[in-house]
C-alpha cells in the first residue's frame, strides 16, 4: 500500500501533470507585460548554449547608391550585423511537505486538500516573484535583467553585453517629466502637462509602422493619466480586458499599471514598450519544468522541484522608452 509521501508525490504530479504550462500560464495571467509577449508568441524555447545570443541590425547597408550610366558602383561589404548576448538566469521553486504534515493528512480527502493548497501556493509564488523580476534591473544575485535594466533613465547602460555609452544605436529613449512630483497631485493641469510629456516621448519612438503597443505605468502615473482622460476615456482592446487586465488606451497603445516591489505604487515611472522587439527566452528543458521527487537525507520531508532558466531579451532598445520623475 502506498505511503503518505508516495501518495503526495503522485497527486502533485497528477494535478501538475502539465506543470510547465500551468505555472507559465498562471505567471502570464498575472502580468500584463508577459501576457502581451505570450499572445504575440514572444516567449521562445531554446535548445541551449553558453548564453542567449540574438542577432542585431545596427547600421544601414552602405552600398545604397544613386548612379547614372557607367558610374562605378559601390560593392564594398557592409558591416550591419552584431550580436547581443544575455546570460542564463535560473529560478527554482519547490513544493515541500514534511513527513508530519503528510501523515497528518494521510486520509484521501485531507491529502487532496493538502495538495491543492500546496499547488495554489506554488502558482501564486511563481506569479508574484517572476513579476518582480520582470521589472527588475537585475541587480540581485542570479536575477534576470528586467525592464529597469533594458530601459534606463539615462538611456545607456550595458545590456546584452553591449555598452550603450559607446554604441549609440543601443540607447533607449528617455524623458524626465516636466515639473516636480506632478503625480502627487493628479489634477487637470498636471495631467495636461503629463500628457504633453507622453506626446513628446511617443514621437521619438515612432519609426514608420513601428510604435509602442504597451505602456505600463506605476500607479501614481496611471492615476495622473486617468485624471486627464476622464471625459474621453478609451479602454484597452477586448482581448486584454478578457485576460483580466484593466487599462486605458493612448493612441494605439494599451495603458496598464503594475504593482510589485520593483515597480511600486509611487515609483513615478512609465515604460513605453514595443513588444515586437522584446522576448522572454527560456530553455526548453527548464520552462517551469517539474523534476523528480527529492527526499533530504537529514530531514523528514518530500521535495518536488520546478525549474526555469532564461532571461528577458531585447533586440532593439532604440524603440523602447521610459518616462520618469526623478524628483
Amino acid at each position: 500500500m502506498a505511503g503518505p509521501s508516495t501518495t503526495f508525490t503522485e497527486m502533485v504530479s497528477t494535478t501538475l501533470r502539465n506543470s510547465a504550462t500551468e505555472v507559465a500560464d498562471n505567471v502570464s495571467k498575472n502580468n500584463a507585460f508577459l501576457n502581451r509577449l505570450k499572445k504575440k508568441n514572444k516567449i521562445r524555447n531554446l535548445d541551449g548554449g553558453t548564453e542567449i545570443q540574438v542577432q542585431l541590425e545596427y547600421a544601414e547597408n552602405s552600398t545604397y547608391q544613386r548612379y547614372a550610366g557607367l558610374d562605378t558602383l559601390n560593392t564594398n561589404g557592409s558591416d550591419v550585423v552584431t550580436s547581443a548576448k544575455y546570460d542564463w538566469a535560473q529560478v527554482a521553486l519547490h513544493v515541500v511537505s514534511s513527513g508530519k504534515e503528510l501523515r497528518q493528512n494521510s486520509g484521501k480527502f485531507a491529502m487532496i486538500n493538502l495538495v491543492k493548497t500546496k499547488k495554489n501556493n506554488a502558482l501564486k509564488t511563481a506569479a508574484n516573484n517572476f513579476s518582480v523580476d520582470l521589472y527588475s534591473d537585475g541587480s540581485l544575485a542570479n536575477q534576470i535583467g528586467g525592464l529597469a535594466n533594458i530601459l534606463q533613465t539615462n538611456g545607456q547602460g550595458i545590456v546584452g553585453g553591449i555598452d550603450a555609452a559607446t554604441w549609440t544605436f543601443w540607447r533607449n529613449k528617455f524623458r524626465e517629466a516636466t515639473g516636480t512630483n506632478l503625480a502627487a497631485t493628479p489634477n487637470a493641469a498636471n495631467a495636461a502637462t503629463f500628457k504633453a510629456d507622453m506626446n513628446a516621448i511617443w514621437l521619438t519612438l515612432n519609426r514608420g509602422a513601428d510604435k509602442p503597443d504597451l505602456i505600463t505605468f506605476s500607479h501614481d502615473f496611471y492615476s495622473l493619466y486617468e485624471t486627464g482622460e476622464q471625459q474621453l476615456q478609451r479602454y484597452m482592446d477586448a482581448d486584454m480586458a478578457q485576460s483580466g487586465f484593466i487599462g486605458l488606451k493612448y493612441k494605439t497603445a494599451d495603458v496598464i499599471f503594475d504593482d510589485n516591489t520593483n515597480f511600486t505604487t509611487t515609483a513615478e515611472k512609465g515604460y513605453f514598450l514595443n513588444s515586437d522587439y522584446l522576448y522572454v527566452d527560456q530553455h526548453k528543458e527548464a520552462q517551469w519544468t517539474q523534476d523528480d521527487e527529492k527526499k533530504p537525507l537529514n530531514q523528514d520531508a518530500v521535495v518536488i522541484p520546478f525549474y526555469w532558466m532564461g532571461n528577458v531579451v531585447c533586440t532593439n532598445r532604440s524603440l523602447q522608452g521610459v518616462l520618469f520623475d526623478a524628483a
